[in-house]
């Protein structure tokens, strides 16, 4: 993809099968996973945006991924579900930033995909109450998470910082009470509670 000047910011959400607190970021990704493979879920609420002339305010993308061991060691597997209300022109420009073929903060992930598996497309809903909140994309995912307080449950959750991470230097863990994956090949179902959460403003801008 022709790389454009681009900019998107707005709400990062992502929950994952490893156990709280997820080992990977820590481990600078050389960790084995809690499970053994990780399977994650990252979605992404754009507040405002833009791919060159494409407007991209209000729409929402979700990045859902497999790794067979330590993320480090690369061999992902990876698709993406978009927004349905987005146009042609809009799915473009979203599966370009997200899968980093234009540049930004995902090109570094890059080299450790091995298969991607294509794009659907959904309505997303986003909500948030407090430190709440859930993300839906019909019967394809599903994950709902509260922010993990410390020794004081009435202060802010705890956050990790100079993480890497590309969604966030710094975010906020949580707790997933539900997780629900069934999109591009991949299941996943958990309501154990004890699975990792973590959340953030984001703000990426590529070209």
């Amino acid at each position: 993809m022709a790389e454009s000047a681009w900019q998107v910011q707005g709400q990062y959400y992502e929950t994952c099968n490893c156990d709280f607190v997820c080992p990977c970021v820590p481990g600078q990704m050389m960790v084995k996973p809690t499970k053994g493979t990780c399977i994650f879920v990252m979605a992404y609420q754009i507040e405002r945006g833009r791919f060159a002339d494409v407007a991209l305010d209000g729409l929402g993308f979700i990045v859902v991924g497999v790794t067979p061991e330590a993320m480090g060691k690369g061999n992902w597997s990876v698709g993406l579900v978009v927004d349905e209300r987005a146009t042609t022109e809009q799915r473009d420009a979203i599966t370009g930033i997200a899968s980093g073929s234009a540049g930004g903060p995902m090109a570094a992930l890059s080299g450790l995909v091995g298969t991607f598996l294509g794009v659907e497309t959904s309505p997303i809903e986003f909500k948030r109450s407090g430190v709440s909140w859930s993300v839906n994309a019909s019967n394809l995912v599903r994950m709902e998470a509260e922010g993990a307080t410390g020794l004081n449950p009435a202060a802010e959750p705890m956050q990790l910082t100079n993480t890497g991470h590309p969604a966030a230097n710094t975010f906020s863990l949580a707790r997933a009470s539900n997780s629900h994956l069934a999109a591009l090949g991949v299941s996943w179902d958990d309501a154990s509670g004890r699975n990792n959460g973590q959340y953030a403003p984001f703000t990426w801008q590529g070209a």
